[in-house]
């Protein structure tokens, strides 16, 4: 029996191989996605994504798990239904825009079932929706980069599809429109009540654009969750490694909230992600154990005022703040998070001091 907050979207265990594969491209993967969420998969190039996206619109079958849309499954081992019957939208990394039709006909290609009349008010919904009421009798080829995917989008979005699916959406676009209009899709989206699904291998935009975030690494779902606990609070050290940037110290546990690194003491606000059980000692808080510790470039502040000096080796201008990498005594090397008028030289030793209260642990690397 169907439950009403059942989720719109639900991938359980999926399995892909293509004829003649030696490994499944997806493996067991498996995601939730509730009605009007925009969910997003990232990863490296080969991990999956495009094949999971694939999947979903019905493109290729599965070998094993299925897929459920609006209650329905719709791909099993032996089951396909076919991409019209699944109520999805569809937006290509290359728009696939009709060039010879005008900006509202390509918008109603879409809609032939309807009326005239009703075909005709809601190409003009559309329209306004993502604002290219000025350009309505324009062709393709007189719009930007920028026009051309809020057409595309229009077209996706005027069947009222139960999905969307974006496949790498703003790839060619330049990185400021792809930002802009990144937070523009997202508003027409939300404002719209849509639930989507996009695949990028680019994370800012992943964060800018959904609400949840699927990394996947060898055909799995390594971790799907809100942009923050992906950033602060990953699963696995792929994730931890793979998302935003960040280094590894040793470190030892202090108790099952603290842990000491030759920075000092971390204090955390929940228990350690990572205990190893192996190594803990009867009172069973881990107390003694070497453990690897995330460190963020915001953990680390400068402060002139502190005894703990690091030195510069390299940092990155990124207009308001710079990366600083930084040597420490031991050799090792951390990040900083630094205000841009603090410009320090290379080889210039400045003060630092830790501010983390996310204390994010894995086993060290000998124990992996």
């Amino acid at each position: 029996m169907e439950s009403t907050d059942r989720p719109l979207l639900l991938i359980d265990q999926l399995r892909v191989a293509y004829p003649g594969s030696a490994a499944p491209i997806i493996d067991g993967a498996s995601l939730t996605l509730n009605q009007g969420e925009i969910g997003c998969v990232v990863g490296g190039s080969g991990c999956g994504k495009t094949t999971l996206l694939r999947a979903i619109a019905g493109f290729i079958g599965v070998e094993d798990g299925t897929i459920e849309i609006a209650g329905a499954v719709v791909s099993g081992p032996h089951f396909t239904a076919v991409t019209e019957k699944r109520g999805i939208g569809l937006v290509f990394q290359d728009y696939a825009l009709f060039p010879h039709l005008r900006v509202e006909d390509n918008i109603a290609f879409g809609l032939r079932p309807l009326g005239p009349s009703e075909r005709a008010a809601r190409v003009r919904e559309m329209i306004d929706l993502v604002g290219l009421g000025v350009h309505a009798r324009s062709y393709p080829h007189e719009l930007s980069g920028g026009q051309q995917q809020r057409v595309a989008l229009a077209r996706a979005l005027a069947p009222r599809p139960a999905l969307l699916l974006m496949d790498e959406p703003f790839s060619s676009l330049d990185v400021d429109l792809r930002a802009r209009l990144g937070a523009e899709v997202r508003q027409i989206l939300k404002s719209n009540g849509t639930t989507a699904m996009l695949v990028t291998h680019d994370q800012q935009e992943a964060f800018a654009m959904a609400d949840k975030v699927g990394v996947m690494h060898d055909g799995r779902i390594e971790q799907w969750d809100r942009p923050y606990e992906l950033y602060h609070r990953p699963a696995t050290r792929y994730v931890a490694d793979f998302i935003g940037e960040g280094v590894f110290l040793p470190a030892r546990v202090l108790t099952s909230m603290d842990v000491e690194i030759e920075l000092g003491e971390l204090h955390g606000k929940w228990p350690l992600s990572y205990m190893p059980l192996n190594l803990a000692p009867s009172n069973g808080d881990g107390a003694g154990a070497r453990v690897d510790v995330l460190l963020r470039p915001d953990d680390v502040v400068h402060d002139d005022s502190s005894p703990l000096k690091a030195e510069v080796v390299r940092k990155t201008f990124r207009g308001g703040d710079f990366i600083y990498t930084l040597r420490l005594t031991s050799g090792r090397e951390v990040l900083a998070l630094v205000p841009s008028h603090h410009d320090h030289a290379i080889g210039e030793k400045i003060g630092i001091r830790l501010d983390a209260d996310h204390v994010i642990t894995f086993p060290t690397e000998s124990l992996r």
